[in-house]
């Protein structure tokens, strides 16, 4: 498969990010140098990007409790803006243009930006497993065979959901490509083709799958943990230059996070109303989906660093990216080991 020109385009973007950069190289507020001598400019502002899913329900839970005010005052920061995205590739593509700081996504839609020049790395983990391969009910399904000749909607090419997807087919016996017809949609676009009867099933992160199920337009065959075991789905990512020039900003950022993680396994009703006041999605809905997923919230990206590496083994045969990252091109482990150790 040919890399898409949604990533050629990307590509093309970071170039010119990268000329832009070099002329107006930063430092850190604290007076570090940068390559013309001089110390960043403070920075008052922050902007998160973040997707209508339960995985990323610890971005949420921090912004409803006030956590990301609260938390990065201390450093100056007096506005926390937000962007809400469909899937991970607008939101890298976003990133990438600059208009978001720290982004809650996919690491898979992460890897496809990174070979094609995001200034960015992964500094904790949100989540693992979690989706669901969901088919219409009036479909016989006994093995992945059953699917051939199948329309299935995923998330566009780069996603978690994409990549999980084409290989376990492949691994299966199946063609992506030839054996089953995959649709790029978001969530909401693939919850009403399912439910009109305009593809045969869905491959898509809670609580999509719940929502689905509850309509009774569709049934789980097959969660995302069967496919890969603890597979990497969301993740924690900082851009290039909050990491250089800014660290104490990222250091926090990573605490917070931890603690919007933990407050969120301890007190998941609570974490399902978050959820349902910044979404709209019945709450009963909500708290099905916390019971029958496969995911698992997590905040070590030690957790996930084979799982990661391993998707830019899976993109580079697909042809989504030119070859595979290595670990420190992907993650920057000690905002992490920092905070475990101060905490």
């Amino acid at each position: 498969m040919k890399k898409s020109l949604y990533w050629f385009a990307i590509a093309l973007l970071a170039v010119a990010l990268v000329l832009v950069a070099g002329c107006t190289g930063t430092g850190d507020d604290n007076g570090k140098d940068t390559v013309d001598g001089t110390a960043a400019p403070a920075i008052n502002s922050l902007s998160f990007g973040y997707q209508p899913s339960t995985h990323q329900i610890a971005y949420m839970v921090a912004s409803d409790k006030g956590m990301w005010k609260e938390d990065l005052a201390q450093f100056g920061i007096t506005e926390i803006t937000d962007h809400k995205f469909p899937t991970g590739a607008p939101e890298m593509q976003a990133m990438m243009a600059g208009e978001i700081d720290v982004a809650y996504v996919g690491a898979a839609p992460v890897i496809s930006a990174l070979a094609n020049g995001l200034d960015a790395r992964i500094v904790a983990g949100v989540q693992v497993q979690g989706s669901d391969l969901v088919i219409r009910p009036d479909i016989k399904y006994e093995s992945p065979a059953d699917l051939k000749g199948l329309i299935i909607a995923t998330f566009p090419e780069g996603t978690i959901q994409d990549t999980l997807l084409r290989n376990w087919l492949s691994e299966n016996g199946l063609d992506p490509e030839k054996d089953v017809d995959i649709r790029p949609m978001g969530p909401g676009d693939a919850t009403v083709a399912i439910a009109e009867g305009a593809v045969d099933a869905v491959f898509l992160p809670h609580p999509a799958p719940s929502v689905i199920a509850n309509e009774g337009k569709g049934v789980t065959i097959v969660q995302s943990g069967s496919m890969e075991e603890n597979h990497a789905c969301c993740v924690l990512l900082v851009s290039g230059n909050l990491i250089r020039n800014h660290p104490d900003v990222v250091d926090q950022i990573v605490k917070t996070h931890i603690k919007a993680t933990e407050y969120a396994m301890e007190n998941q009703d609570e974490a399902a109303e978050i959820f349902q006041k910044m979404n709209k999605i019945d709450i009963d809905v909500v708290k099905k989906s916390f019971s029958e997923w496969d995911g698992k919230w997590i905040e070590d990206p030690n957790m996930i660093t084979d799982s990661v590496v391993n998707y830019t083994d899976i993109q580079a045969s697909l042809g989504y990216i030119k070859k595979p990252l290595a670990k420190d091109e992907i993650f920057d482990l000690s905002f992490y080991e920092k905070a475990v150790e101060t905490a």
